[in-house]
């Protein structure tokens, strides 16, 4: 939900109203590591994590379970340190944090929207690590110059279709508002979810004013906002919808590879790439176990495991092999800093929308 947090406003004040009641049905997951084991495996010392002598971690990270659970492991097992994470949407993350601002606990955070880390940076809230291992072969438009986030990974969003109801897939955002899809179409709801407030931000700042007559006409034609992203996706796996407008791709993959009724499309007008940065927070109590940490999420390991995740790495000398690239997928031309001031006003329109 920071994305809706503009540049003049703090970045997590207005969390609290909105998102603070679900923070609290949230768990903590946390995973031990096994102590005495140390970095510096292979040949390039500047590509291994920072070498410690255990400790401990407190990780805030956003989506994929599987994948935080592999990396949290991978880095236990090269540093012995500790990690005690929490896992959530954006919004609960930051929701969370605001809760915890009279007393911080997280260390570093992985967040599923670009602006959310733009908003951290402006209000003074990260520790900037220019120095970062591997941090020069990043996407520099994901990335903070100054070392504040590092983006590790990206997803893309599309248009998300089950493929025993739809035999000829839309191929652009404006035909999910015609009467053949009419009722059929879910899209997640920008305040919980951080890729969904990126795409309608991103569609926004490409189209100025007129992009809401697209965001118009879903609702006009039945289009129903539905939770976060897994929410969203449910009913189209299960046949009660047919599509997901602004579907994050990596669900798609990983659920079609299991099995499951479903295909993506990319429109050919483009889309909107959803970064997932990562950031040490300036009051982090364990400073050089969080450096450490980004050491690690940008290694080749990390990398090789966002990758088995079906999400698109973010150090561009690394691609996917069980999905679409960065160059096979047609974008459009965002403008970052607006999406980032202007995605509270953007939300809660849509939200009056949608309601």
């Amino acid at each position: 939900m920071l994305g809706m947090i503009t540049r003049k406003k703090s970045a997590l004040l207005l969390l609290t109203a909105v998102m603070s009641i679900s923070l609290f049905g949230c768990s903590t997951n946390s995973t031990a590591g096994n102590a005495g084991q140390s970095a510096g495996e292979g040949s390039a010392a500047a590509a291994q994590p920072t070498e410690t002598a255990g400790g401990k971690l407190v990780l805030y990270s956003a989506g994929p379970q599987k994948l935080a659970d592999n990396i949290v492991s991978g880095f236990t097992a090269k540093t012995g340190i500790e990690v005690e994470m929490f896992q959530g949407t954006t919004g609960k993350i930051l929701a969370r944090m605001e809760a915890e601002k009279s007393n911080p606990v997280a260390d570093v955070v992985i967040l599923a929207s670009l602006p959310s880390a733009q908003a951290l940076k402006a209000d003074g809230l990260t520790l900037p690590y220019p120095e970062a291992a591997n941090a020069d072969k990043l996407n520099k438009e994901w990335s903070d110059a100054e070392g504040n986030y590092f983006s590790s990974s990206a997803s893309a969003l599309g248009i998300v279709y089950n493929t025993k109801l739809v035999s000829t897939p839309p191929t652009s955002w404006a035909e999910l508002a015609t009467p053949a899809w009419k009722d059929a179409v879910n899209i997640p709801d920008p305040t919980l979810s951080g890729s969904a407030l990126d795409f309608i931000t991103g569609y926004l700042s490409v189209n100025g004013d007129q992009g809401w007559d697209l965001l118009d006409s879903y609702k006009a034609n039945g289009v129903a906002m539905a939770g976060a992203n897994q929410e969203a996706l449910d009913p189209v796996i299960t046949g009660a919808k047919s599509i997901v407008a602004a579907g994050v791709d990596y669900m798609a993959y990983s659920s079609k590879d299991k099995g499951e009724p479903l295909d993506i499309v990319y429109p050919e007008e483009g889309t909107v790439i959803s970064p997932r940065p990562a950031a040490i927070l300036k009051s982090s109590p364990n400073v050089e176990n969080a450096k450490a940490f980004i050491d690690y999420l940008l290694s080749d390991e990390a990398q090789k495991l966002v990758s088995d995740a079906y999400l698109i790495p973010g150090r561009e000398d690394i691609e996917a092999t069980n999905r679409a690239n960065l160059k096979d997928i047609p974008q459009l031309k965002v403008d970052w800093n607006w999406m980032s001031e202007h995605g509270d006003e953007t939300a809660a329109r849509f939200s009056e929308i949608f309601k």
